[in-house]
C-alpha cells in the first residue's frame, strides 16, 4: 500500500488506506490546524528526524476507559501515603523535555525540537496539557497529552522516581472521569499501559468512539486548577 505524500492543503487520505503497520502519509508539517484536524481523523505523529513526518491510524488502537483504570494494591498504598504531589499545566516544557530524555530501552529521543515547538504551540492555545509529579519539591515525572471533546490523547510520559509516572497517570484519569471525559486514547501498546487497564480495539471501533467524543464541546484553556475540588 502506498503512503500518501502531504502537501500544503490540510488534508489526509481516509486512515482504512494505512499500511499493515498504521502508517496513512508522510510529510506535510506540524501547524496547529493540520495536528488539530490530524487527531480528530483518529491519525497522530510520530517519526525520528531526521526522517520526514510520518502520520500513524494504527489498528488495533489502545485505549482506556477512564472508569476502567487499573491500580494495583501498592499503588493504592502510594497514592494514599501521598508519596507524590501533582500539578497540571505548570511545567509543561519541562515535562516534554523529561519525556525526550533517552531511557534504559532508548526510547524518548523521538521527541525532537520540532515536536516540542509544534505541542507548546498546542499548549499555549489550550489543547495540550501535562501532569507534573513531585517529591520533595522536585520533578519525579510527569505526562503530556491532547485534549478534544471528551478524549484524552496521551503522547508521553516519563518518571524519575519508581512509580511517578504511574501515579501521575491514576490520578490524572480519575480526575478526568470524575470532570467527564469518556475515552483515553493510548495510541499504541505498551505493558506499561497494559497493566494500568488499557486494551486494544479495532480501529473502526475506535474511530466511532471518537466521533462521540469530538460532538462534546472542547475543554480548552489552562487545567492548572484541575486538582483542585
Amino acid at each position: 500500500m502506498p503512503i500518501f505524500p502531504l502537501g500544503k492543503d490540510i488534508v489526509f487520505p481516509p486512515v482504512e488506506l494505512a499500511t499493515k503497520e498504521g502508517i496513512i502519509a508522510v510529510g506535510g508539517d506540524l501547524s496547529v490546524p493540520r495536528l488539530l484536524s490530524a487527531y480528530k481523523q483518529g491519525i497522530f505523529p510520530w517519526y525520528s528526524p531526521p526522517d520526514p513526518i510520518l502520520w500513524w491510524s494504527p489498528n488495533p488502537r489502545m485505549i482506556l476507559f477512564p472508569h476502567e483504570v487499573r491500580v494495583s494494591k501498592s499503588m493504592e498504598k502510594i497514592i494514599k501515603k501521598k508519596v507524590f504531589a501533582f500539578s497540571c499545566d505548570k511545567y509543561f516544557k519541562e515535562v516534554m523535555l523529561g519525556c525526550r530524555s533517552p531511557r534504559k530501552d532508548g526510547q524518548g529521543t523521538w521527541i525532537s525540537d520540532e515536536i516540542l515547538e509544534a505541542y507548546c504551540r498546542l499548549h499555549e492555545l489550550g489543547y495540550a496539557h501535562s501532569v507534573e509529579v513531585w517529591q520533595n519539591d522536585e520533578l519525579a515525572g510527569g505526562l503530556y497529552g491532547v485534549s478534544l471533546g471528551s478524549v484524552f490523547i496521551g503522547e508521553s510520559m516519563f518518571f524519575k522516581v519508581s512509580n511517578a509516572s504511574k501515579a501521575a497517570f491514576i490520578v490524572f484519569v480519575k480526575r478526568l472521569a470524575e470532570l467527564g471525559f469518556s475515552l483515553i486514547d493510548c495510541q499504541v501498546y505498551t505493558p506499561h499501559l497494559a497493566s494500568l487497564g488499557a486494551w486494544a480495539i479495532p480501529r473502526r471501533e475506535y474511530l466511532k468512539l471518537l466521533r462521540q467524543c469530538l460532538q462534546h464541546n472542547d475543554r480548552k484553556g489552562s487545567w492548572e486548577t484541575i486538582f483542585e475540588k
